[in-house]
């Protein structure tokens, strides 16, 4: 299929132009924290001279355990994200978890996204494909590639053809998760822009009990591999100090973790695309 280029604020997305960079923390934990880091991941992504989306969560509504820290909750993160985006200048993706919340949301941020356990949720699907803003599914841990083109038709019935697919790895018997590189390549072949998740990839779901582990280690790695592709995009989290943080800190990148990553896919995607240094392509 002909390849789709996707817009979302001033930024084109395609498998055929260069990788774009999607980070953020996992949670918004404070103004404060989720400002001073967001700062510093768009920093390092156009240091390498590519171009940074943001990512936020004001909920996150799967924790493992009932005590598990889910963030400030819809108001306070939207209005916190805002912030984020108005002093950045960049687009913004936001996890959406019930069809209510797509409106609201819809309102701060560019890309909705569909979070991985919830890609099959047709009312919430819908609901955020009818708001007219780019949908981003995350391909759920039990699915195989080739049936995400159920959930993309389910979105283009509405009219919405902004759609962005995520890779974040497949269920590998209990407590671990295995990234299938083929996925990749046949979820382009729908056309529109495919994603990988590199920290969502290397979970150890439920692995400490009461949370979920990981090994950040791993996350570049199989970062460069998706590169190799030909991708639209590289999503990440990442975290001042990971193992403090009050979720997915295992899994998440430091600073240093994630310039490296930045510059190793840049370095790939451009030998694989060969393409000039201009960020969009041109």
């Amino acid at each position: 299929m002909t390849p789709k280029n996707v817009r979302t604020g001033n930024i084109f997305v395609s498998n055929e132009l260069p990788l774009i960079y999607i980070g953020g923390p996992c949670i918004i934990e404070s103004e404060e924290g989720y400002l001073s880091t967001v700062r510093m991941l768009k920093q390092i992504v156009e240091a390498e001279g590519r171009r940074f989306i943001l990512k936020a969560s004001f909920d996150k509504a799967n924790r493992s355990s009932i005590e598990a820290f889910r963030g400030p909750g819809l108001k306070e993160g939207l209005r916190i994200l805002a912030l984020a985006k108005e002093e950045l200048g960049v687009p913004a993706l936001v996890d959406v978890h019930e069809p209510a919340q797509a409106e609201v949301c819809a309102t701060v941020a560019d890309i909705l996204q569909i979070p991985a356990f919830l890609c099959r949720q047709t009312d919430l699907v819908l609901a955020c494909a009818r708001t007219g803003k780019a949908v981003n599914v995350k391909k759920g841990q039990f699915l195989a590639p080739q049936n995400m083109d159920n959930i993309v038709q389910k979105i283009v019935s509405t009219g919405n053809t902004d759609i962005l697919l995520t890779e974040r790895g497949s269920c590998f018997g209990y407590g671990d998760l295995v990234v299938d590189m083929r996925s990749l390549h046949i979820m382009k072949q729908s056309g529109y822009p495919v994603i990988f998740d590199a920290t969502h990839s290397v979970q150890k779901p439920g692995a400490l009990g009461n949370a979920t582990g990981g090994d950040r280690q791993l996350a570049p790695v199989l970062a460069r591999a998706a590169a190799a592709v030909g991708i639209a995009g590289i999503f990440y989290e990442a975290h001042p100090t990971p193992d403090k943080a009050l979720s997915d800190g295992p899994n998440s990148l430091t600073y240093a973790g994630v310039k490296e990553l930045v510059r190793q896919t840049a370095a790939i995607d451009k030998t694989v695309k060969m393409y000039t240094d201009d960020p969009n392509g041109n």
